[in-house]
């Protein structure tokens, strides 16, 4: 193994890799604060750079993962009524409210999440753009629960009813659908006993 193939071996990391496929930003941490200190120590000349480029293949895709979207955030629901819709989540579903402020537009905002979830319900209240009038079949959240029989118990407490539903499979897999408020619909997933679905 040459003196290169060394460096190689000892600093390729997936941070100085996407740098070397065309990303043009460092980041402020360990790893690519220790890559660039020790490509600094290089001498002038040396193929370091050159022959790390021809080693991306022990990555593969990596360049195209650095452009792509990393992560889903949150989804949003714009809504007429705010509190009514807080409320909602809250009590019917089980919700924390993790944050609220106003856009720069103008628009309030109540960011809602399940327990288990790391992605964010962003509600929004925009008077503005008009009434909410959510058609049909337009779109749904769907959240995951121990067992839709208790879960009909809750709703049941508070006044509320399936709308459709439950529909339990014979590997005890089953679905069903409440409405949130504006008629958004909600679809409650009862986990199968086995298998890999619901």
């Amino acid at each position: 193994m040459n003196k290169t193939h060394s460096r190689l071996q000892r600093y390729v990391t997936p941070h100085f890799l996407a740098e070397s496929v065309g990303r043009s930003k460092w980041y402020d941490c360990p790893v690519d604060r220790a890559v660039r200190a020790s490509v600094a120590a290089f001498p002038a000349g040396d193929n370091f750079r050159s022959a790390l480029k021809h080693c991306v293949h022990f990555f593969p895709g990596y360049g195209e993962r650095m452009s792509a979207a990393k992560k889903l955030l949150h989804t949003r629901y714009r809504v007429n009524d705010l509190e009514r819709t807080v409320k909602f989540y809250k009590e019917v579903l089980g919700l924390e409210e993790v944050r609220r402020h106003k856009s720069p537009r103008g628009s309030e905002l109540a960011f809602m999440k399940a327990p288990a979830s790391e992605e964010l319900i962003e509600l929004c209240y925009f008077p503005a753009s008009g009434p909410v009038q959510v058609q049909p079949d337009l779109t749904h959240l769907a959240f995951e629960v121990d067992s839709l029989e208790e879960f009909g118990k809750r709703l049941q407490s508070l006044g509320v009813k399936y709308s459709d539903g439950p529909h339990i499979k014979p590997d005890g897999g089953g679905i069903a659908f409440i409405d949130a408020p504006e008629g958004y619909e909600i679809e409650l997933i009862q986990m199968a006993k086995s298998g890999p679905g619901y």
